[in-house]
């Protein structure tokens, strides 16, 4: 039986200790927010009865095989080296940190314990995003030149996490960098970017719409675009819309998980809706099923000891692009991007 804790109570912290509970062979056995009445509410749900206020008293007095960071992106560096320092493989919520040298420094931390990293990157590990990519691996379309990967929404996200209002970044930071992960995962990695943002929300610091366009390594093209300043009476929170054109036929996956297949000779529709588990509810079904799907990664590499698809070095590459798009909304030009 893997043994884990968890750090942080937060927004988000309930969808992954329902999936830990799902899964064979884990249980959370501690958790820690600086929170007292969030962290008691927290520990009462799940039924977890050790509980500390203080990250670093919890690991000095558990016996644990992995720690799940669940904070917010500031405290990202300090938790992290104190899971390596305990040599403790640890994953991390996204962002993964304050600054690229920040997350540099986490992830040469676990290189230098030996402990595996992986980033809670989960959006690539949507089932419908996946159905999309097998389509891609089968060679149905040949070899993809343009693809499109659309979040455009007028949700209100800032209800439920006020501090997203806040922020000098905002919606490149929080949102795109799942979208540009998506896009790495899918169309490979990028060489060039270049990027516009705005600010229509004149209540909220950050910017909350932004247009990115890669180049890929392989001469491949393709448009980030996300939004949460989109009025839409169909309101399609949280799904993500993706078109693939390739040299023999192209994929569209469409509002409520459509996915079209077609040639010139053909075409299909699949549907590759994500299943609703006992604990997910609509809208957030989709991601809540990728967190389960995203810790199962995690345990089979802990039980292979093999480095996670989303490790904390392959999120460097994520990373980079934020910091690329930011650039290049800032100074106005294509930035040039390491595909490595």
């Amino acid at each position: 039986m893997l043994r884990g804790a968890l750090i942080g109570c937060g927004f988000f912290a309930a969808n992954q200790l329902h999936a830990w509970r799902d899964l064979e062979g884990v249980e959370i056995v501690a958790i820690c927010d600086t929170d007292a009445t969030r962290l008691a509410v927290t520990g009462d749900q799940f039924g977890i009865v050790r509980r500390y206020i203080d990250a670093a008293e919890m690991l000095a007095a558990e016996k644990l095989d992995f720690v799940d960071i669940a904070t917010t992106p500031p405290s990202h560096r300090a938790l992290v080296e104190l899971a390596a320092r305990h040599r403790l493989p640890v994953i991390c919520q996204k962002p993964l940190a304050a600054t690229y040298a920040d997350a540099e420094a986490m992830v040469a931390a676990c290189a230098a314990a030996g402990v595996p990293m992986m980033v809670h990157e989960n959006f690539r590990w949507q089932a419908p995003i996946r159905a999309l990519r097998t389509v891609i691996d089968e060679g149905r379309i040949g070899t993809p030149f343009f693809a499109r990967f659309a979040f455009r929404s007028g949700f209100d996200v800032y209800a439920a996490q006020p501090y997203l209002a806040e922020g000098e970044r905002f919606i490149i930071e929080d949102l795109g960098i799942h979208i540009l992960d998506v896009a790495r995962f899918v169309m490979g990695e990028a060489a060039t970017l270049a990027c516009r943002i705005q600010r229509v929300n004149p209540a909220i610091r950050g910017e909350d719409v932004a247009t990115i366009m890669l180049g890929h390594a392989g001469g491949a093209t393709s448009i980030v675009d996300c939004s949460y300043a989109t009025p839409i009476h169909d309101e399609l929170f949280p799904q993500t819309l993706i078109e693939v054109d390739g040299d023999r036929g192209r994929l569209k996956l469409e509002a409520n998980y459509r996915l079209t297949i077609e040639d010139r000779d053909s075409l299909e529709v699949h549907d590759v809706a994500p299943p609703l588990l006992s604990w997910a509810e609509r809208p957030w079904h989709g991601i809540q099923e990728s967190v389960a799907a995203i810790q199962r990664h995690w345990v089979e590499c802990l039980a292979a000891g093999c480095e996670p698809d989303t490790s904390g070095r392959d999120n460097l590459r994520t990373l980079a692009l934020v910091d690329a798009a930011y650039r290049s909304a800032a100074e106005g030009r294509t930035i040039d991007v390491d595909p490595r």
